[in-house]
């Protein structure tokens, strides 16, 4: 069996299959913040192209929710299957998280473009900021199946032990992104549409590229037509350890509604502006903790399902404290540069302004993400999805959500919406961790005995 995790270092394992997983989602990345970076110094809109953007936000996320719902519930069952040499098993995983992915981007499309403009302005749209939304979502929307296929089975090149092949999945259609970004935004002076465009043609590229891939003769278990059945059984193994990483995206939908509209009460367009580059920063600054605990999962999963106990352990001590070490080094550079990192997206004197102070106060203590995301990916990847669920809800809609809410009216006014954040994260990424600590790791050391 090729790439077998259980032998070598484990930590060279990990960084083997989390840097061009790192590499890769800083592509997938591109496809956004590009966007975000040419919108926001769009002639003549100032602020206002941004909030539109941001206001798509809730929506793209909900697609993101529910592509995590199967790829990340199917991930960890198909390599626990492969360190089990459950082959078949593996290859029906695999087409059955296909067909899921296919039907719900079918519903998700559908839904979502019907009901765009209601949806809109519930979500905090003012007459102004909806022209933009409006016209970025309705071509974005169409990309919808070829998004949640390509960014959903690219995890099972990965998990075979080809990050550098998942990896240029992604690079192609960035590669495309950007060349056609400026073409259509200001060449052919589509403006927010013509973004919407360059990313949805993107997302087709990559989308073939990855099916070629997983059909083809290059990997061992491949996408093939008797698997595509749905297996109801099957599936409610995928959805409940899925469960994780879809109310994770799914609560973040409910956190960007929540802070749009309080935003637009307290703030206004400006601040729904601001938010929506904040995301950004937040996105780019989280990438590389990101990668390197979603590119451990597939090395604790196999040597969980290998009962190489000892492995697992020594894979989810080194993944903590990298973690934590970067996201340290993170939270610094947020302190000494807010400008210089909100000047990437946009060069409104009054953004940049009101922007610094915000962005500061949205990633204090930012190194509690690290807690979070270590404890996380270790219940994800050994098949705790009970665990797993319960602290991706406690985060973001038992902690944010209320306090974006209940801070702006105790008095902090709109400072208090971006300190919801880093509350969250020391209360919900301690109680994650310190638990998986007592309840995971300290199990897997006596199971080793």
């Amino acid at each position: 069996m090729t790439n077998d995790f259980s032998g070598g270092k484990v930590w060279r394992n990990i960084i083997s299959q989390s840097i061009p997983l790192m590499l890769a989602q800083l592509v997938q990345l591109l496809y956004n913040v590009v966007d975000r970076i040419y919108i926001g110094h769009l002639p003549g809109a100032d602020s206002l192209a941004l909030t539109g953007i941001g206001l798509a936000f809730p929506l793209t996320t909900l697609v993101a929710a529910f592509t995590f719902l199967f790829s990340t519930g199917g991930t960890p069952l198909f390599s626990i299957s492969r360190g089990a040499k459950e082959e078949a098993r593996a290859e029906k995983i695999l087409g059955n998280v296909f067909s899921l992915l296919l039907l719900s981007s079918f519903l998700i499309l559908l839904f979502c473009y019907l009901l765009r403009r209601p949806i809109l302005y519930l979500f905090g749209a003012s007459d102004a900021s909806y022209v933009y939304a409006d016209a970025y979502l309705r071509i974005y929307l169409l990309g919808t199946s070829f998004s949640m296929l390509s960014t959903g089975l690219n995890g099972f090149i990965n998990a075979q032990g080809f990050p550098k092949m998942g990896m240029m999945t992604t690079l192609l259609g960035a590669i495309l992104n950007l060349i056609l970004d400026p073409l259509f935004i200001f060449s052919f002076k589509m403006g927010v549409a013509g973004a919407a465009l360059a990313t949805v043609i993107s997302q087709i590229a990559s989308c073939i590229w990855v099916l070629r891939f997983l059909t083809g003769k290059k990997v061992e278990l491949r996408i093939k037509k008797q698997n595509l059945k749905i297996d109801v059984k099957l599936m409610w193994e995928i959805i409940p350890l899925g469960m994780s990483g879809f109310i994770m995206q799914a609560t973040n939908c409910l956190v960007q509604v929540v802070c749009n509209a309080t935003l637009k009460i307290y703030g206004g367009d400006l601040y729904v502006g601001i938010m929506t580059v904040i995301n950004s920063v937040r996105e780019i600054l989280s990438l590389p903790v990101s990668g390197l605990t979603s590119g451990s999962q597939p090395v604790l999963g196999y040597n969980y399902g290998a009962k190489q106990y000892e492995r697992v352990c020594q894979g989810i001590r080194f993944t903590s404290i990298i973690g934590i070490l970067y996201t340290l080094a993170a939270w610094f550079v947020v302190i000494c540069s807010p400008h210089l990192l909100l000047s990437i997206f946009t060069t409104d004197a009054a953004m940049l302004e009101a922007g610094a102070d915000a962005l500061r106060l949205y990633f204090f203590g930012f190194f509690f993400m690290a807690f979070q995301f270590g404890g996380q990916s270790s219940f994800t990847a050994l098949g705790y999805s009970k665990q797993a669920i319960f602290f991706s809800l406690l985060r973001k809609a038992v902690i944010v959500a209320p306090l974006t809410v209940l801070l702006p009216r105790l008095g902090f006014g709109v400072d208090g919406i971006f300190l919801a954040e880093p509350i969250s994260n020391a209360i919900g990424g301690l109680a994650c961790f310190i638990t998986m600590y007592f309840t995971l790791y300290r199990k897997l050391k006596k199971m080793q005995r």
